[in-house]
Order: C-alpha cells, then structure tokens, then sequence
C-alpha cells in the first residue's frame, strides 16, 4: 500500500512516501505557503510523486498534519461567532472561573475577556433547564425562542454558533432539536454543540471548548474540503485523513464536523515519529523535542506511552479546553526566531519569528532581522552551499549583516552575538523541557532526547547537556519526523461520560451500560469509516480524584464487567498514579470516579523503515573539513570540523565532535567533547559527554 504523509510547518512543508509493500521510502520539502497552506501541500505531494516515479493514482491514504486551528486560534482569526445559550447564563463564557493568568499582574490579558471566542452581543439566552443527576427537564426547551435567536444571529453577519446549555452532558437532547432549528433558519451556517464536542461537566471549560470549535469551524472545514477537490483535480484518488491532537488521524469528514480535534496536529504527529525513532534505538523513556521554523514543541514518552494532557493543563492560546490531546509544551524557539534587546536592555531570542516569509536574512528574501538561522550561519554550523541538499543557497553575507547590527548594540564581536543567540535559545528549550519533567518529578537524566525538525539536531547535544541528559537520538530523515509521524498513527476516536461515582457507593452496572453505549457509538463510527469490526480495539479509561479535589488523574479501566475486583484494581491504580503526580496518596479519602471514557483505535496502514545496512569505509563519507566556531575550555574558538554525509556514514561508525553531519532535511552539530555513532535501525545516536 502507498501512504504518503504531509506536515505544515511554519517555514516547511514535509512530504514523506513509503510503500508498504517494498518498504521504499522517499522525503521532500517546500516552502510552506502561509496565505494557503493547500498550495505547498500540493505542490510537495506533485513533487514526491514526480521526482521518485509514483503513480498519483496509486496512493491510496494521504496523511496529513496541520496548522489551520492553531493558527486560527493563536492569531484570533476564526469566524465570527454567535452562542445560543441557557436564559441567566449568557456571561459564562466572560465570567470564567475568576482565575487570571498572572495572580499579581496589574497589566495583562484575560483572553476569555478581551478577545473573546464569541462577543457578548451575539450571545442569545433561550429558556430550557435541564437538572442534575439524570438530565430531568424543569424547563422545556422554547423553539420559537431557539427560532429567533438564530434569526438575529443570521442577520447579525455570525458564520458559526455554538449550542451551549446547562447540563447538556447529562442529557443532550436540548442542544441537539436546538441545532435543527438554527439549520432549518440558517442552513449555510456552522453549528456545533456543546454534548457533541464536549460531554463532560465544568460548564465554562465545555462552553468554550464549544465556542472554539465553532470559531475555527468554518476556516477548517473549508480548508479540508478544498483540499480533498484540489487531490481530485490533481489526479489523487487517495483518501485524505487528518491527525488529531489525541495521537490518531481522523476522517475528512469528521474533522470538518470537528475541527477541534487537530488544533495540535502537526506537533503530535511528531511525538509519534519521536516515538517511533526510540523504540529503533530500544529506548522507551524519551523527551521529544521537535525545532521548527517558528516554534519547538516538546513532548514526553514514558515507558512507550505519550503523556496525555489533563482538564489542569490543556490551553490553547490562552483558552482552556476540554478535547483529548497529547500533553504538548510549546515555546516560541525555532529557526527564525528572532534576536534582539528589549526595552528593558535585556538579549532576547523570540518569541517573534522571521517565519517562511521573509525568513531569516540568509534566506535572500528580504529578511533583515537576526534569527537563529543566521547564527547558525555565522559560527560555520549550517554551510551555505549544502542546505537542502544543496537545493536551495543561503547567504552569507546577509546572515553576517544582521548579525552585525545585534553585536553593534550589544558591544560583542560578530561571532560572539551568534553564540550569545544559541546559547539564549537553548536555555530557552532547556527550561521549558525541565517544566514538563522535573516539575512533573520526572529526571531528565533517566530518558533519552530525540531531536527531530528542521533545526532540532542542530540545538539537541547542547540542549541535552543543560539538562545533564546523556544521549541524543537523531532519527534518520530529522526534518521530516512529523511527516513520519503521521504513517505510524491509526484511526482514534475518543467518547467520555460524566458519571461522579464515589467508592463505596459505585454503580458498576450503570458504569458497564455506560462503557457499552460508548463503545457502539464508536463502532457505528468506523463502521461509517469502513472500517470491519476486526480493525478496531477498544480502550477504556476514567478520569478519578479524590473526593473535594479540583480536578482528575487518568486512570485505566480493565475489559470485562465493572465488579468488586475491576473497581479494586482501577482505584489501586488510582493511588499509585497519584503517587508518581504528588509524592503522597490519602488512604482514609473516598475516590470519585467522575468520567469514563473509551478509546476507539481503527487500524491503518504503517510506515516501516528498512534497515541502513551501510559498509564501507568512514572516510569516504567526509565531505571536507571546514572551520566551525564552538566554546572549548571557555573560549570560543574557529575549530576544524569535518563535515560528513549522512547516507555516507557505516553502521557502526562512531564520529567525535567537533563534527558535522549533513543531510537534506537538516544538520546535525555534534559539539567538542560529544561523539555519535550510527545504527542499524537508521538512528544517528549521540553521548551528548556533558
């Protein structure tokens, strides 16, 4: 079978081919196309397909990861959005929870309050009332006044409303004969509800779960259905799936109905390729730490299993949501961020970024201002006539101008700003890796680093070795790891209930019904996919605390009736879970089991990387050897640093730095003091020697 899979980067569009059958595997890159990212995805899968001789009519998934929602949200550029809502609660979404992002701060933002998902006037009250713990209806839902909120709305200009009532979790029915009446009055419109996206309780997080996926709702659907006609117009006949921010692609047709899924799309295709370059090097325990153009996105697998992000912690640019995802740390850090002194006279690095247009000033774009790129090109790091292969020039006179005007007004030598740039940036990484470990009581220095992305081998050895972590694993196509990603994943669907069940009191048939609905509901879905019942697992799960906590641990749910000894073993491992989050456990506490939950997971087609099988002799794989600058006993020095081609390197080979390794999608710096050694499974495996 013939799988291609396509990420949009900030700077980049990564194309990655394989054939199931023979195990080819092929990798190209674009420049992204910001004003319509389907442009660049196009033209990469026309390229792919052009350059290694694939039939497009031959390919039979495209697999792609994006940034339409993230961006839509980040940038605050969705639809314009109304909300039909409980009468009384109209102001849910502005009130939130009284918590503000700075406790202290006298001069910040509140999101939820100054760029508002859904404005107040497009906010419309109806009266229903729904009431705990069964969903009884106290107050019938009023159509006509459903009728005439979603009338003003239309007349308003709003593109998208969200049906957020009370309770709707419990029993969604309101929401649902509300949505028909607003698309029988506004049938051009996109409509979400809250029970669909969200069925959960917190009504503020679940309204703006809601309001979100309503605000991104047209942009996303639009993008995907334009760029399923553009595969037909450009003779694909593949099928277009989408990656989820839980780890799982999902169908076209269900990311258009709900676009919130992927609003980390891009970043957790590339855990999964960080995972999958681990379990290559046998490694399990992995920080994975994906360098863009824009951005580096870090993620953390234990014992093969990717974090998944809580109800505490899951925030996209600033919002709160409730949505299943990958526990993702993004920072501003990547290629073309952007050095400079603040008003305050301190050196910074970003959170500003070049991006693909202009990019950096060694792109020859037009791009004027410092970036790492350009420091990378001062200090000899990235060749100016091997970047891409060689596909694409980088100037170096333009690198050395804008770093010239930073050293001018920071009083430094050229070289000296450039490494004062890298240095500033991987304390940057360094730090935000270190929030997602030590702050969680893991030891950085128990797992390994897999540095992937454009730029990430060029920063991983330096970055690992702030951290004290003792190896670095360079996967074999670094650029496009994403891409890869995106060819290791299934089809994965996610159902929750709410169910608030303290121990000592469970209801273990209401909790067997329960898991049972979810599960046909999931099935009836891949079926819809066209997926045979043998394709598909099922994994169950619940969210528990103990009684009077703020919020929930994820726990599993063994198969089988939920009795005594399935309740035992769910709260055992409550308590231990409990014990590696917070050091302690309350033996005496009752556990509220509050949702459960189901994972659907549908198999697809994968990618699997042939063996490198290599010989031959080390020597002929060095390039040439050229001077590079690095730090060595406290100075900063023009060093000799053989450059060596990737492809070239034999299984076996150990190389001491200071070297450097190049290849299409990337370059990686193995610093003075480290040496790595190429493997069998394709992995460039480096003893960061810190």
């Amino acid at each position: 079978m013939k799988l291609i899979g396509v990420d949009v980067g900030g700077t980049f569009t990564d194309v990655v081919f394989t054939d199931t059958e023979s195990q080819a595997v092929a990798i190209h890159k674009v420049p992204t196309t910001p004003r319509d990212p389907s442009e660049g995805v196009i033209r990469g899968l026309g390229e792919i397909c052009e350059r290694f001789g694939i039939p497009r009519g031959e390919v039979q998934h495209v697999l792609h990861g994006t940034t339409i929602a993230t961006n839509a949200v980040l940038e605050y550029k969705g639809a314009a959005t109304g909300m039909v809502t409980t009468e009384g609660y109209r102001d849910i979404l502005h009130i939130g929870r009284h918590q503000r992002p700075q406790h202290y701060s006298i001069m910040q933002e509140v999101p939820w309050q100054d760029r508002p998902l859904v404005r107040r006037r497009h906010r419309k009250t109806v009266p229903e009332r729904l009431v705990p713990p069964d969903g009884e209806v106290l107050v019938a839902l009023d159509e006509e006044a459903v009728r005439q909120a979603a009338r003003e709305l239309k007349e308003a200009g709003v593109e998208a409303i969200a049906v957020c009532f009370l309770y709707s979790y419990i029993n969604p029915d309101h929401e649902a004969r509300a949505r028909e009446i607003v698309l029988e009055e506004y049938p051009d419109c996109f409509v979400t509800t809250s029970s669909t996206v969200s069925p959960q309780f917190r009504e503020f997080e679940r309204f703006t779960t809601a309001a979100m996926n309503a605000f991104i709702g047209p942009k996303v659907r639009t993008y995907v259905e334009d760029l399923e006609a553009a595969l037909a117009a450009n003779h694909f006949a593949a099928d277009l799936h989408v990656m989820g921010s839980n780890g799982g692609v999902a169908t076209a047709a269900m990311v258009a109905e709900r676009p919130i899924l992927t609003l980390l799309s891009g970043p957790a295709a590339g855990v999964l390729g960080g995972a999958m370059s681990g379990e290559r090097s046998g490694r399990r325990d992995l920080i994975t730490l994906d360098i863009g153009g824009t951005s580096a996105d870090i993620g953390l697998i234990v014992d093969g299993r990717f974090a998944e992000a809580t109800a505490r912690d899951t925030w996209i640019g600033g919002y709160p949501l409730m949505a299943p995802m990958i526990d993702i740390h993004t920072i501003g850090a990547g290629g073309g961020s952007i050095a400079h002194v603040d008003a305050g006279g301190a050196f910074r690095v970003g959170p500003q970024s070049a991006g693909a247009e202009p990019g950096p000033a060694a792109y020859g774009r037009g791009g004027e201002a410092p970036t790492v790129t350009d420091a990378h090109v001062v200090l000899g790091r990235l060749q100016p006539g091997n970047f891409l292969g060689g596909e694409m020039d980088l100037d170096a006179a333009a690198s050395a101008a804008a770093i010239d005007g930073l050293a001018a007004e920071l009083g430094l030598g050229r070289e000296e700003a450039a490494e004062g740039i890298l240095t500033i940036v991987n304390a940057n990484m360094a730090n935000a890796i270190s929030s997602r470990t030590v702050q969680k009581g893991h030891d950085p220095r128990e797992f390994s680093l897999v540095a992937f992305g454009g730029a990430g081998p060029l920063h991983g050895v330096e970055v690992a070795r702030d951290l004290g972590i003792p190896e670095v694993i360079v996967p074999p196509y670094p650029g496009i790891t994403s891409a890869a990603g995106l060819l290791t994943t299934d089809l994965k669907y996610d159902a929750i209930r709410t169910e608030f069940q303290v121990s000592g009191s469970v209801d273990g048939d209401r909790l067997s019904r329960d898991f049972e609905a979810m599960r046909e509901g999931l099935a009836a879905q891949f079926a819809a996919d066209g997926l045979a019942a043998d394709q598909v697992a099922y994994q169950r799960g619940g969210d528990l605390r103990y009684v009077g906590q703020g919020y929930e641990l994820r726990v599993p749910f063994a198969d089988g009736p939920v009795d005594a000894a399935n309740l035992a073993g769910v709260f055992q491992a409550f308590e231990d879970i409990h014990t590696t989050e917070y050091g302690h456990v309350f033996e005496d506490n009752p556990i509220e089991i509050v949702n459960i939950r189901v994972t659907g997971i549908g198999q697809m087609p994968k990618i699997d990387p042939p063996e490198v099988t290599t010989e031959g002799d080390l020597a002929a794989a060095l390039l040439e050897t050229v001077d590079c600058h690095f730090r060595w006993n406290g100075e900063l020095r023009a060093l000799p640093t053989p450059l060596y081609a990737r492809e070239g390197l034999p299984v076996g080979a150990m190389v001491a730095g200071p070297t450097i390794v190049l290849q299409k999608d990337t370059t990686t710096v193995i610093p003075p003091g480290a040496r790595a050694r190429a493997e069998a499974g394709g992995n460039l495996r480096i003893e960061t020697g810190g």
